[in-house]
């Protein structure tokens, strides 16, 4: 009989150190940011990982990287399983490493075993999923989805002036060994394991999240005009101060958003006073705002609040206000199918888990939009992430990968 795959938790470990160590930073963290030469290098590391085992790979017009190991019918769509291997400026080591990793370790599981699946199993790893470097973030996923990539992306400019398209030839250059393949080829389903990023799992003492939704994000940006005037003799009577008008407005929706309704998250994290004078009164004031929601509705409902008390605190200081959407991804229920599964394997494993509602996006949500997908999160120290202090214990690792085997083997039809 072919014996039952099972994760090795020290060659998973050592694969993590490795990759660790592409872009380490002096704090222990990881600058390895989409397209860079660290990025490169931690996908050259995976494809000479992959042919050693003697797996096939591919990558697409937007670099995003395939490992298959082939199945019995290979004209069935594979069961696709990855995450991502770029990382914030001062990331950590489990942000998209983990996942992409754990699914490597899935591949190489089924091969130790010697188990024929029946139909093809395949890691990726998406490209730019932070969009640290370039806008948008999730750009491999999301072209992946679409099929294309958007003429419009290709043009974005890194804080360096490195321009996207140009990065991105370099990276597929980069693996000229690698067959292409084309954008948005089929998908029997998706699963991605992820750590949490959020401090739930952990305060709960609980191994592995079974990610049912995953919340909708709007970007704003508001900009406020009033009348520049000169700090010192300008009487209050005569100001126009959109600062004025900013601070109120901050001061609602900071106040009332949040605090009334707990699934509710609202950020301010840039904000800017033209032009920008110690000594006068700005012409203009602008600012982000971050809101999030699991309920479309109610993402809609804070828009409109953010709205309605933008113009009335610049009204009240004769100034004027507008309002326009950077960004918008709507909320995404996972398939019961997929909840199910990792909810199975884990409960198999031994392991306790819970379902919780992802409050950052993944690239789990764009390949909803072609393919069941799923999500397994797994407890971060402290909820940190997008930061160097970033850290998982090797057990919630070795949990995480157990699951998104037993997972990946509930929904070929092998679970035993």
């Amino acid at each position: 009989m072919t014996p039952l795959p099972a994760i090795r938790p020290e060659r998973l470990l050592d694969r993590l150190a490795a990759f660790a160590a592409i872009g380490r930073t002096a704090k222990g963290g990881v600058d390895r940011q989409a397209l860079t030469e660290g990025d490169r290098a931690a996908r050259a590391l995976l494809a000479r990982l992959a042919r050693a085992r003697g797996f096939a790979l591919f990558q697409d017009a937007a670099a995003n990287l395939f490992v298959r190991r082939e199945g019995a019918d290979s004209g069935l769509p594979p069961l696709l399983v990855g995450s991502h291997l770029d990382t914030q400026p001062t990331g950590g080591r489990f942000d998209g490493a983990l996942g992409t990793l754990a699914a490597f370790e899935l591949l190489e599981a089924l091969e130790d075993a010697g188990l024929a699946t029946p139909r093809a199993v395949e890691l990726v790893a998406w490209t730019n999923e932070e969009g640290s470097r370039f806008s948008p973030g999730c750009l491999g996923s999301q072209a992946f989805a679409a099929g294309r990539l958007a003429p419009e992306w290709l043009e974005a400019r890194a804080p360096d002036g490195a321009r996207l398209g140009e990065e991105l030839a370099a990276t597929l250059a980069a693996l000229p060994e690698v067959a292409m393949r084309p954008l948005g080829t089929p998908v029997a389903a998706y699963l991605e394991l992820h750590i949490e990023q959020g401090p739930v799992l952990e305060r709960e003492d609980v191994p592995i999240g079974a990610v049912s939704a995953i919340q909708g994000t709007r970007w704003l940006e508001v900009t406020m005009e009033g009348a520049a005037a000169h700090a010192g003799t300008t009487p209050l009577a005569f100001r126009r101060d959109p600062m004025v008008a900013a601070v109120a407005a901050l001061h609602h929706l900071q106040t009332r958003v949040m605090p009334e309704d707990p699934a509710a998250r609202l950020t301010v994290g840039r904000i800017r006073a033209e032009p920008g004078s110690i000594n006068a009164v700005p012409e203009r004031v602008s600012f982000s705002v971050d809101i999030r929601h699991p309920d479309a509705g109610r993402l809609a409902a804070i828009e409109a609040e953010v709205r309605d008390v933008c113009t009335a605190s610049a009204t009240a200081q004769d100034c004027t206000a507008r309002v326009a959407v950077r960004f918008d991804m709507a909320p995404l229920a996972f398939a019961e199918e997929m909840i199910r599964a990792v909810e199975t394997a884990a409960a198999k494993a031994g392991l306790a888990s819970r379902r919780l509602v992802s409050g950052a996006f993944h690239d789990a949500l764009f390949l909803a939009r072609v393919a069941p997908a799923g999500m397994i999160f797994v407890p971060c120290r402290d909820g940190v992430s997008h930061n160097e202090a970033e850290d998982v214990e090797p057990r919630f690792s070795a949990a995480g990968a157990t699951v998104l085997l037993g997972g990946a083997l509930e929904l070929l039809g092998l679970a035993g």
